[in-house]
């Protein structure tokens, strides 16, 4: 079949054309990571067809020797990449060289910090791996075709890196993906084979796939072998990694594996490997990364765990793996007696999938107990990266609340700033004689909850109280109501509780204040109308003059805000106005006579009480209005 030529010139998408000047520019700081992306590329294509063979044997072809081959041009200067794996359709191509994780770029972008050593360190996580060639090449091609689709379909994609590219419909007989690398003329090093075979063995040593290179020949040898075919010889070991034993794998090839899995320019930040034996034989290899992904809180994240059943690769990504709250995780399963046609659907209901996902659960937890006990620091790292995700577990995970909950970390009024974080454990520790709750706040922002005027009494009494302030924390309060006995307490909630450690003397104080101002209290009932469920004297103040706060079982002012601000329906949170009898402005309250007066200062007493909550007003110009008013009475007087 004779193919139109279908050739076009098209321009990279703006941020993409950022981000490859800042590669072209080395952002690496080792010009060796190319061949190490190229070729984990290559391998994940001939993975995908493998997996996909399984429903469609047709799609090898007749050739189901998958492999990778590295091939040298001296006289064009040119090095190649080449696999036959699952290929590319034309739209394939665009979509995925033509753009750089498309809905991440900016995020990338507005990362950059303008230290280049640190900026290098964040591409891995924006899957740009293949543009590193643009790092020794002044030109890259790409050549490609689908397992599957007519050589016909095949497609060249070329660029100079600079701003644009071309595609265009090209026959190709084979399927698969060859990627040529048009060397700079200082980078002619690699184009030597030692070079490149110890780049391997270094980096890609543990591959499954096998990595080939001709054979080289010397001499009379070298003469008779003129004009005839290379000679293909594998060049890594080519052995699951992860199927060998623990005490024969170093170090570096842990950190190494773990780069080629994730994509990652960074080594982990903990894993751990085993191999579990008896009526469900599995290997786990999992790992923690050093740093987010830019794709943590998308809508539909992906997971890090891929699936294999006796070293065939089944699924990536799979979500059947690793609960969600631990999507973070990277790594590998390689199951034993797991059907070899395994489908996503038959994944749901298998009970083998269901206790190999438990006990992963269960090991990724005990590694960061042992770091969060054995290794604070290095806990810390992760806590900063992934804590807001580990927060999301006891609402997923009953069985491992608890577990869970240890692990969490929080500012407290006991620290000096917010970056200062302490356990459940430590705060139970530090409990004084007496208290029977942990005490907590929500917020808006860290600033709102250290500030709040609901912790007046617990500063004063100098009780602990947590300070939370991501939006995740609501969720996590609605599941986790206690810790080791102890149940957790929110401040701005019900009536004041403070067990043992409240005084006869400031229970009966507030009782006689209540009956005494019984007026004052009805007046500002009567002024503020359905805004307020009650108007009551507070002992949670000292200083500020009102707070507002919710029943014991309602939702909080906070959350209702948050559901709010993400476009869900929120029930109408009706608060009570605490006031504090002995403030300056209460007082002045008690002697108004005036009604208009009174009512514009009781909204003023209001509508501070929900600015101190982190509430936007409902006509801020009325409060601006009545507070310039009293600001120009004063004045006058």
């Amino acid at each position: 079949m004779t193919v139109e030529a279908h050739k076009e010139t098209l321009e990279f998408k703006a941020e993409v054309s950022q981000v490859l000047d800042l590669v072209i520019r080395s952002l690496y700081s080792n010009k060796e990571i190319f061949l190490r992306e190229l070729v984990s590329n290559a391998s994940d294509a001939a993975e995908r067809l493998r997996f996909e063979a399984l429903s469609d044997d047709g799609l090898y072809e007749g050739d189901s020797q998958l492999r990778v081959r590295i091939l040298i041009d001296r006289d064009a200067k040119t090095l190649t990449v080449s696999d036959n794996g699952i290929g590319m359709s034309r739209q394939e191509v665009m979509d995925t060289i033509g753009s750089i994780a498309s809905s991440g770029t900016r995020r990338f972008l507005a990362s950059l910090s303008g230290d280049q050593t640190k900026d290098g360190q964040l591409i891995g996580q924006f899957g740009v791996g293949f543009y590193s060639a643009f790092i020794v090449a002044d030109r890259v091609t790409l050549i490609s075709r689908r397992a599957g689709y007519g050589p016909e379909h095949g497609v060249r994609w070329e660029s100079d890196g600079r701003g644009t590219y071309t595609i265009e419909t090209v026959e190709k007989v084979v399927r698969g993906t060859d990627v040529i690398l048009h060397l700079k003329d200082d980078e002619q090093e690699f184009l030597e084979q030692w070079r490149l075979r110890s780049i391997i063995q270094k980096f890609s040593d543990h591959i499954a796939i096998p990595i080939e290179m001709p054979k080289e020949y010397y001499g009379e040898e070298a003469e008779k072998r003129k004009g005839q075919p290379p000679e293909f010889e594998q060049v890594n070991r080519g052995t699951a990694l992860w199927m060998r034993n623990k005490s024969e794998i170093r170090e570096e090839e842990y950190h190494e594996f773990y780069k080629h899995i994730a994509h990652d320019f960074e080594p982990p930040l903990a894993y751990v490997h085993n191999r579990v034996e008896g009526t469900n034989e599995y290997t786990a290899l999992l790992y923690i990364p050093r740093r987010a992904p830019w794709d943590l809180w998308d809508r539909e994240p992906k997971h890090g765990v891929k699936l294999y059943v006796r070293r065939v690769f089944i699924m990536d990504e799979s979500d059947q793996l690793m609960p969600r709250y631990l999507r973070f995780i990277k790594g590998i399963v390689d199951a034993d007696d797991l059907p070899l046609n395994v489908s996503r659907e038959i994944l749901q209901h298998n009970r083998k999938i269901d206790a190999i996902r438990q006990a992963n659960t269960k090991r990724i937890l005990g590694l960061l107990e042992t770091l969060a006990k054995d290794e604070p620091e290095r806990y810390a790292l992760f806590w900063d990266e992934f804590g807001k995700v580990l927060k999301e577990g006891p609402a997923e995970d009953y069985a491992n609340r608890e577990r869970i909950a240890g692990l969490l970390r929080f500012a407290t009024t006991h620290s000096e700033d917010n970056k200062q974080r302490v356990s459940l454990d430590d705060y139970i520790g530090r409990m004084q004689e007496g208290q029977d709750k942990i005490y907590y706040i929500t917020a808006e922002t860290p600033a709102a909850a250290r500030h709040s005027p609901h912790l007046e009494i617990f500063r004063k009494k100098g009780i602990e109280v947590l300070l939370l302030s991501d939006r995740v924390d609501e969720w996590l309060l609605s599941h986790l109501h206690e810790y080791k006995g102890k149940h957790l307490q929110s401040v701005a909630k019900g009536e004041l509780d403070l067990g043992g450690l409240a005084d006869q003397e400031d229970k009966e104080t507030k009782d006689k204040a209540a009956t005494e101002h019984r007026p004052l209290l009805d007046r500002l009932k009567t002024a503020l109308g359905e805004r307020v469920e009650a108007v009551r004297p507070s002992q949670r103040l000292v200083e500020s003059p009102a707070c507002l706060v919710v029943g014991a079982d309602d939702m909080s002012i906070h959350l209702a805000r948050v559901l709010k601000a993400v476009g869900q329906n929120a029930p109408q949170v009706k608060p009570t106005l605490e006031v504090n009898l002995e403030h300056p402005l209460v007082k002045r309250l008690a002697a108004e006579a005036d009604t208009d007066r009174f009512n514009d200062l009781a909204s003023i007493l209001f509508e501070q009480a929900q600015l101190a909550e982190g509430t936007q007003l409902d006509d801020p110009g009325a409060f601006v209005a009545r507070l310039n008013k009293l600001i120009a009475e004063m004045l006058a007087i």
